[in-house]
């Protein structure tokens, strides 16, 4: 039987590279307010902000500057150069000690797919902006993206914890291969993010059905839970929120031994409520102009998403 939410997720996943339906939505009126809800803004300085006001509310940030799959040379240095300006700009707000504000990064935006030397350009860019990290105090996530990157990106994180190993990794439960990835990185020290997963896959390496893929996360999560590692448990799902607290009770760890990641814009009481609990919880939190492709894979994710974004594109107010 076909799963309704995987023929979705394929479906959303082709219009994120769907250059037509892409300047269609970019210019509906009402983007821009939906888009505002979900992306911090275009400037460093919005991205400043928003992280200032998560301060206060007493929830951690973790940043990306929006941009993927470049095969420009010239915007990739534009990316690394656009996070070194971030870090130097939270720095100077007194954000970043401690971790409490950090950084994530994708590696194709900074050149990884590149013909000839895409991934050693990475690599430095990816080194450049763990040092500018490591100077104002804070950390780097490295993003995880679709499958034929994985080894590249494990590949790239394992040279960067040599010289930065607080490096955080990201690893996808709907592949199947990532309760292993999690043993493999379970050790002291190491900070993983877990989420689901939103690109298209093909069936002999992701699963599918969000039942597959629900129970894969849980065991994923046992994992990292059971093992010397840092988890940060990236979800909205209720029950998985659920589960994490009682695996965190279960295997004796205090509340600053993991935590929550959560979207921007995405539950914003319950992040809350996490919070006020006595909880660690990270809002990942996204600026720059190119927000299409990120919204679209939110979408993905989730299908009310979906159902947000069609009420906002067919309404005017």
């Amino acid at each position: 039987m076909v799963d309704p939410s995987a023929v979705l997720r394929s479906g959303l996943m082709g219009l994120s590279r769907n250059t037509k339906v892409r300047d269609v939505v970019e210019k509906a009126p009402v983007s821009k307010d939906v888009v505002k809800r979900f992306v911090a803004g275009t400037s460093t300085e919005d991205a400043v902000r928003v992280s200032r006001e998560l301060d206060v509310e007493g929830k951690l940030a973790t940043i990306d500057f929006l941009g993927e799959d470049t095969l420009d040379r010239a915007q990739a240095i534009h990316t690394r150069d656009a996070y070194l300006d971030l870090l130097a700009e939270l720095a100077d707000a007194c954000l970043t000690d401690g971790g409490r504000v950090e950084v994530s990064v994708k590696l194709s935006a900074l050149g990884q797919a590149l013909p000839k030397d895409g991934r050693k350009l990475s690599l430095e860019h990816a080194r450049s902006i763990c040092e500018a990290a490591a100077i104002a105090g804070t950390t780097v996530t490295l993003d995880m993206e679709d499958h034929t990157t994985t080894d590249a990106t494990l590949e790239t994180l394992a040279e960067l914890r040599k010289d930065f190993p607080d490096t955080g990794a990201v690893l996808q439960a709907y592949l199947r291969r990532t309760e292993g990835d999690c043993r493999d990185l379970a050790y002291e020290g190491s900070r993983v993010r877990l989420c689901k997963g939103a690109y298209a896959e093909p069936a002999s390496v992701a699963f599918a059905d969000k039942g597959e893929i629900d129970m894969n996360y849980v065991k994923c999560m046992r994992v990292l839970m059971e093992g010397e590692g840092y988890p940060m448990i990236a979800s909205h799902d209720p029950r998985i929120v659920e589960i994490a607290g009682s695996l965190a009770t279960k295997n004796l760890r205090a509340p600053d031994s993991f935590e929550y990641q959560l979207l921007y814009g995405i539950r914003p009481n319950e992040q809350q409520r996490l919070a006020d609990a006595g909880n660690q919880v990270r809002v990942y939190v996204p600026y720059g102009d190119e927000w299409y492709g990120y919204l679209v894979r939110r979408m993905a994710e989730r299908p009310s998403n979906t159902a947000f974004f069609l009420r906002a594109l067919s309404s005017r107010n």
